[in-house]
């Protein structure tokens, strides 16, 4: 059992809570991930670290509600117990000689690249990251990345409600087109990381991408994460979740994200049902 030592609402449906865990606290690395599971009936979601402490034995980790699990996880506060929390799992985001790097994070990924950015940083990289959300209310961890030595922090909304109106492929596209990057790494929905990398090979910059495949158990045990990248069939919990962003079949992960939408839905919807009766 894990307490639940912190619990913050960043927006109306992303949340940021934090647990006691020594063990994992003292193991993490940036880019890896947990599997938590709320109690002994819950399902296994597979979560990424966005900060910890090894020194205090705490780590913390970023949702969005929009099912079943994530909505259960919401209600709960500090003080409540998960059932159990793994980890660290996959391979931690190479972060030594990055170079001049853009870091890439759209909506909750911003979640992976706050860590990443701040572990590049400690590197010596110097670091540009570019942040994108439909509009003010859903940019996560600006205080967080404002405090960290970025060489630039963009922020891009769909609506133009904070920064620059637009994608951020185009800030993307104009570091590219400067010269003055050595590498690009993006996190976020498959789609934005889709056109990050197509933005990014038009210029052959070498680009990373942390992927989101479906998991079941996290250990390489169940294939559901698989992912095909550069024509092979890759296991996103154990080989990843980093990948080359170049090489990675967009079509087929986010084919494959949609396999449960419908009974994810109706799980949701029935939960939420529950919740009313409850009331």
């Amino acid at each position: 059992m894990f307490r639940i030592v912190h619990k913050r609402q960043l927006s109306e449906a992303v949340f940021e809570m934090g647990v006691e865990a020594p063990k994992i606290a003292a193991k993490a690395r940036a880019g890896q991930f947990l599997m938590v599971r709320t109690d002994e009936n819950g399902e296994r979601i597979p979560l990424t670290f966005s900060d910890w402490s090894a020194e205090q034995g705490w780590i913390r980790f970023i949702f969005m509600r929009v099912g079943k699990t994530t909505h259960a996880l919401s209600h709960l506060e500090v003080g409540d117990m998960l059932a159990d929390v793994v980890g660290p799992l996959g391979v931690p985001t190479h972060t030594e000689g990055a170079g001049r790097v853009a870091i890439v994070g759209g909506g909750v990924g911003v979640a992976v690249a706050y860590p990443v950015a701040r572990a590049m940083c400690e590197a010596g990289g110097e670091v540009t990251v570019i942040v994108g959300a439909r509009n003010s209310e859903l940019l996560i961890l600006e205080k967080e990345l404002r405090a960290l030595p970025l060489r630039e922090l963009v922020i891009c909304t769909d609506d133009g409600s904070a920064g620059r109106k637009g994608l951020v492929t185009a800030p993307l596209k104009e570091l590219c087109s400067s010269g003055e990057l050595d590498a690009a790494f993006a996190v976020g929905p498959a789609i934005m990381m889709k056109f990050a990398a197509a933005t990014t090979r038009e210029f052959d910059v070498p680009t990373t991408v942390s992927l989101n495949p479906i998991m079941v158990d996290g250990t390489g045990m169940c294939g559901a994460c698989r992912v095909t990248v550069g024509g092979e069939t890759k296991f996103g919990c154990v080989e990843g979740p980093d990948f080359d962003g170049h090489a990675v079949d967009f079509e087929e992960l986010m084919s494959r994200q949609r396999i449960y939408s419908d009974i994810e839905r109706e799980a949701d919807a029935e939960y939420s049902r529950g919740c009313q009766c409850h009331l």
